[in-house]
């Protein structure tokens, strides 16, 4: 019985499995803050910090095991992570300007924006005694 499948050695599945286990646990976690947290600026926290970690640890173990495997360098992974690690935190920052104007043109108590100018004083009457 032959197998094409490469023979990796204990230690090398050993990490390769804590890399991609512990970043499927921290994607885990992130999914169970998303079902806890009420509002939607809490909930849009969790998943872009823990899906952009989960991502990295999952890249490195398949980095790891593929460019063993191979005998070559394996960057297919790590162009997938910068890729994710660029467009989430974007995604994230887009999503809660979205929903701050949102609310502010619903009326809710949000903080005021930063871009406003300062109110003006208005026109005091001359006082003439």
């Amino acid at each position: 019985m032959t197998s094409d499948a490469a023979v990796l050695p204990l230690w090398l599945e050993i990490i390769v499995a804590l890399l991609v286990l512990s970043g499927a646990a921290l994607a885990l976690l992130g999914s169970i803050g998303l079902l806890r947290l009420r509002t939607f600026f809490e909930r849009v926290h969790a998943p872009a910090i823990i899906a952009t970690l989960s991502c990295w640890l999952i890249m490195h173990g398949t980095v790891l095991y593929f460019s063993v495997a191979d005998h070559s360098l394996a960057l297919h992974a790590l162009l997938i992570a910068v890729f994710v690690a660029i467009t989430v935190p974007i995604m994230s920052i887009f999503l809660m300007r979205a929903a701050l104007f949102r609310a502010r043109q619903a009326g809710q108590d949000v903080p005021p924006s930063l871009n406003q100018s300062a109110p003006t004083p208005t026109a005091m009457p001359p006082n003439n005694s």
